[in-house]
C-alpha cells in the first residue's frame, strides 16, 4: 500500500544523549537500543472515519521517535498497518450505502493526506489487512499446529481461537489482573459470550466465512483474519522478533498489544515481541472524551479547512506530555498559534541569542522520555530573550529553525 510522501529532514550541528522511553510491560522509563537500523512498528487506523486529533497525538508520539532516531545517525524501519478489512468498515459502509473497498480507500486518501500535512515522516511500509491475509494464514496454521490455537465446535461458522494460557508469560505486557482484562476484553472488540471458546477471553484469529462478509481461502477453511493477529504478522514479517518498539494509544495496551505480542511469541518461540511498548495518552474534549460515539470528535482535516495551520496542531498536542490523557480546547489552540507565531517573529531576526545551549537542552529534554512541555519551553525561552533583548548570533535564528523543524516537525 502506497505510503504518503516522504519528508527531507534537514541537517543539525551536535547530538543528543540517547533516547529514554517509559515501556509499559516493565513500568519505567529505560533506554531504547537500537542497532545501525532502529525498528518500529505502529497499530495503524481502522479506515471507517477520518482521522481526529486522538489518531495525530499517537502518530505525532512516534514521529517524534523516527525524527530522535534519524537525528542520531540510525537507518529506520517504520512499519505501520491500516486495518482494512473489520467490522466497524463493514457497518459504516452499509450505514451511508457505500461499497466497504470504496470508504476505505476513501478514508486512507485522507488519513495520508492529513499525516502529510502534519509533515509527519511516513512509514518504510504501510501494509493493509487485505495485504497480509497469505502472512495471517501461514501464522494460524503455525499456531494451530502447536495447540496455541483451536477451532471452536460449531459446525456452521468453525471460527478459530487463540489460547490465552498458550504463553507462560502472557500478560506481561499490559500488566493487567484477570478481572480488568475481562472488562477491558468485552469493552474493546472482544467476544466473551462466544458459545464453544475454551476461555472467555481467548481472542478471535480467524473468522470463518459468513454471508455478506468478504472471505479468503484457507487450509482449516475460508474467512478472514482477526485482529490482533494481522498485526502479529506483519510485524513478524518485515522487523522479524524483538524489534525496539511497538506503539499505539494507551487504549491498545489490553487487549490488542497483548494478544499482539502473544500471537507473535507463539508462533516464533520467543520470549518477548518488542523491546519497548510505548503507548500515547488520549485526547479528551472540552473535559470529555473524545469518541464516535459521542459525537465530539475535532477532526485534523476540518481543521485545515478552517485554516488552522499544521504547526499549531503539532504544538497543541506536544504542549502535554505524550503519556498522558490530556484536553484539547480552544485555549489550548490559541496559546499554540500564538506560540508558533513568537517562534516565527524571534526566528526572522537578524541575530538572536546563542543557540547551542537551546538546542542541547531541547534534545535532552525531548530524549528524556520525550518531554514536549520542557522542549517547548526551552524554545519559548530562547524566542523571548530574542523578540527582547535581541542577541549578537547572525547563525543563531537560522540554528533554531532548524532544529525546530528536524526534531518537532514545526516549520516557522
Amino acid at each position: 500500500m502506497q505510503s504518503w510522501s516522504d519528508i527531507a529532514l534537514p541537517t543539525v550541528p551536535g547530538a543528543g544523549p540517547p533516547l529514554r522511553l517509559y515501556d509499559t510491560a516493565d513500568a519505567q522509563v529505560r533506554p531504547v537500543t537500537p542497532g545501525a537500523t532502529a525498528t518500529m512498528y505502529v497499530c495503524g487506523i481502522t479506515p471507517y472515519d477520518a482521522t481526529h486529533l486522538g489518531h495525530a497525538a499517537t502518530y505525532l508520539t512516534f514521529d517524534l521517535v523516527n525524527r530522535l532516531w534519524r537525528d542520531a545517525g540510525h537507518e529506520v524501519h517504520y512499519v505501520q498497518n491500516v486495518t482494512d478489512v473489520d467490522d466497524p468498515l463493514f457497518e459504516r459502509a452499509a450505514r451511508d450505502g457505500v461499497d466497504w473497498r470504496d470508504l476505505g480507500a476513501r478514508e486512507i486518501d485522507l488519513f495520508r493526506s492529513d499525516m502529510q500535512a502534519l509533515r509527519i515522516v511516513p512509514p518504510r511500509e504501510y501494509v493493509g489487512a487485505i495485504e497480509s491475509v497469505d502472512e495471517v494464514v501461514e501464522a494460524v496454521q503455525k499456531l494451530l499446529a502447536s495447540g496455541a490455537a483451536y477451532v471452536v465446535e460449531d459446525a456452521e461458522y468453525p471460527d478459530i481461537y487463540f489460547r490465552a494460557d498458550a504463553t507462560e508469560q502472557f500478560g506481561y505486557e499490559s500488566g493487567y489482573d484477570r478481572e480488568t482484562m475481562e472488562r477491558l476484553f468485552a469493552e474493546r472488540g472482544g467476544d466473551p459470550g462466544r458459545p464453544g471458546k475454551h476461555d472467555t477471553i481467548d481472542a478471535l484469529l480467524w473468522r470463518a466465512a459468513r454471508p455478506g462478509e468478504p472471505s479468503w481461502p484457507a487450509p482449516f477453511g475460508a474467512g478472514r483474519p482477526g485482529w490482533h493477529i494481522e498485526c502479529s504478522a506483519i510485524a513478524l514479517n518485515r522487523l522479524g522478533p524483538e524489534f525496539d518498539i511497538q506503539g499505539g494509544g494507551s487504549d491498545l495496551i489490553y487487549p490488542h498489544h497483548e494478544y499482539s505480542a502473544a500471537h507473535a511469541e507463539s508462533v516464533v518461540a520467543d520470549r518477548r515481541f518488542a523491546r519497548h511498548y510505548v503507548h500515547a495518552g488520549l485526547i479528551g474534549l472540552d473535559g470529555d472524551k473524545m469518541s464516535k460515539s459521542k459525537g465530539n470528535l475535532v477532526l485534523v482535516s476540518k481543521l485545515r479547512k478552517s485554516g488552522v495551520d499544521p504547526a499549531a496542531i503539532r504544538l497543541g498536542l506536544f504542549a502535554g506530555h505524550y503519556r498522558q490523557d490530556r484536553m484539547w480546547t480552544d485555549e489550548v489552540l490559541a496559546e499554540a498559534v500564538a506560540r508558533v507565531d513568537r517562534w516565527r517573529s524571534a526566528t526572522a531576526l537578524a541575530s538572536g541569542p546563542d543557540a547551542e545551549d537551546t538546542i542541547a537542552r531541547l534534545r535532552q529534554h525531548l530524549a528524556d522520555d520525550l518531554d514536549t512541555p520542557k522542549a517547548l519551553a526551552a524554545l519559548d525561552n530562547w524566542a523571548g530573550q530574542a523578540l527582547e533583548y535581541g542577541g549578537p548570533d547572525t547563525a543563531a535564528p537560522v540554528l533554531i529553525k532548524t532544529a525546530v523543524d528536524a526534531l518537532l516537525g514545526v516549520q516557522l
